[in-house]
């Protein structure tokens, strides 16, 4: 694997990189709170695949979970696809009493090895990789995806990586494996798995939803040994949505996204705390938090967001339903929830903003400049939205009740991770390739 530092490169970082601050941190999907909303300012709003990039390099195989960094350290999951094995298949499916296969499932009939880096965040250098676990896995994944799509998460001290059935691992910072945990099947319609781990307190939380829910469970794994502390069954069909952390009336709740049911745990110690009607479809994106409010939405087949007053007890779905919305969302893309209103974001890029707490409509269908495809969920940062297509744009747009693209910026290499912002700088995994964006100094500019 490769390292290109571009001309200054190494020396912009040094002085772009502010003293380090835990909440400068980018510790889990989405950053602090999972919520996409960088707290830095001051980062270059504008780049090429030569300006303001500190550094690329390249990445062994195929992975969309985002980076995650400490301080100086970044890391990320990746899978690496061999030969075909003779007679290796992926487990049966059922769908309505009939066996199913999906027809963009692959990969079950090869070795895999999937395994978890180090970087350097000032360099882009490569201090370690650590193979998880390698054989033919259990289920197959989608054509375009990868099996190493959730993001790891970390407390400074471990980074915890998880790639559904084949296990979540915990590492220390010097690459040494803490303890391994393994699911059980996670079956996902063949199609791969997509929730993320996070960490409350001294608990690492897994959501794992599987085919028809007969086996879903979510469960609380202690951080430093990797037991089970807590494990409560759910009644919830596959979701690849990672769950967010929410505070309300003094207490902490550890909300998910389904498609039967969206529930509240208590996330010290699994005890339902609210549940009310689920969304219908597919639950892939992430919910989103706020000011009071729960933002969770669905794509496919219908479309639907819907906002949540957190805090209640029992079944909520007629009393703290803030509003509904049923048009503008995505099948992948998280929303995003930033100086008081939802932005939601089509697979195709289109744009509609709603007051987060009434779901008053500012503008909805607002396009991109140019036509493209979207996996990665958006970030704001600055005043400013950036959504990332496959086709390597990043999509500069005003924050705010009125739409205006302010830029275009182009890497020139599909995006399909979401993006990670720390210390001066911002990182974007493309197919080939982590980039580190940030202010490139020149000697004549330094002090």
């Amino acid at each position: 694997m490769r390292c290109e530092p571009i001309r200054w490169g190494f020396l912009a970082a040094s002085l772009a990189a502010p003293a380090f601050a835990t909440d400068l941190n980018w510790p889990q999907f989405r950053g602090p709170a999972g919520k996409g909303v960088v707290r830095e300012t001051g980062l270059p709003l504008e780049w090429t695949d030569t300006k303001n990039v500190l550094w690329k390099t390249e990445l062994p195989g195929r992975g969309h979970s985002s980076p995650i960094v400490w301080e100086n350290r970044i890391f990320l999951t990746t899978a690496i696809e061999g030969d075909v094995v003779p007679g290796a298949k992926a487990i049966p499916h059922i769908v309505d009493g009939q066996d199913f296969q999906h027809p963009d499932g692959v990969g079950a009939d090869r070795k895999h090895t999937l395994k978890v880096l180090a970087l350097d965040a000032v360099t882009g250098k490569i201090l370690w990789e650590r193979t998880a676990w390698e054989g033919t896995p259990v289920d197959t994944r989608h054509r375009r995806g990868s099996f190493a799509s959730p993001t790891a998460v970390t407390d400074g001290k471990l980074v915890y990586a998880y790639f559904g059935s084949e296990g979540m691992y915990a590492y220390d910072f010097a690459g040494t494996l803490a303890w391994k945990f393994m699911p059980g099947v996670v079956a996902t319609m063949g199609v791969g798995v997509g929730t993320s781990p996070l960490l409350y307190k001294d608990v690492v939380i897994l959501q794992a939803d599987e085919d028809n829910g007969d086996k879903s469970y979510i469960a609380g794994l202690d951080k430093r040994s990797g037991k089970e502390v807590w494990r409560v069954p759910r009644k919830v069909q596959v979701s690849w949505a990672t769950p967010v952390i929410v505070k309300s009336g003094g207490r902490d709740e550890l909300v998910t996204s389904g498609t039967e049911a969206v529930i509240a745990y208590d996330p010290a110690t699994g005890r339902e705390l609210w549940r009310m009607k689920g969304l219908e479809s597919n639950a892939v994106p992430s919910p989103v938090a706020g000011d009071d409010v729960v933002v969770f939405s669905a794509g496919y087949p219908d479309k639907l967001a819907v906002a949540v007053r957190p805090g209640g007890s029992g079944d909520v779905t007629a009393t703290r339903v803030l509003w509904r919305y049923t048009k503008g969302t995505a099948y992948v893309p998280s929303p995003i929830l930033y100086g008081g209103y939802v932005y939601l974001m089509t697979d195709k890029g289109l744009i509609t903003c709603l007051d987060a707490k009434t779901g008053e409509v500012k503008y909805e269908g607002a396009r991109p400049p140019v036509p493209a495809s979207f996996m990665a969920s958006p970030i704001a940062i600055d005043g400013t939205l950036l959504i990332m297509s496959q086709d390597g744009d990043t999509f500069v747009i005003k924050a705010g009740p009125t739409h205006e693209v302010v830029r275009t910026n182009a890497l020139g290499e599909l995006i399909s991770a979401s993006a990670a912002v720390s210390q001066g700088r911002m990182f974007i995994r493309g197919e080939r390739h982590l980039f580190a964006i940030g202010r490139v100094v020149s000697p004549s500019a330094s002090p």
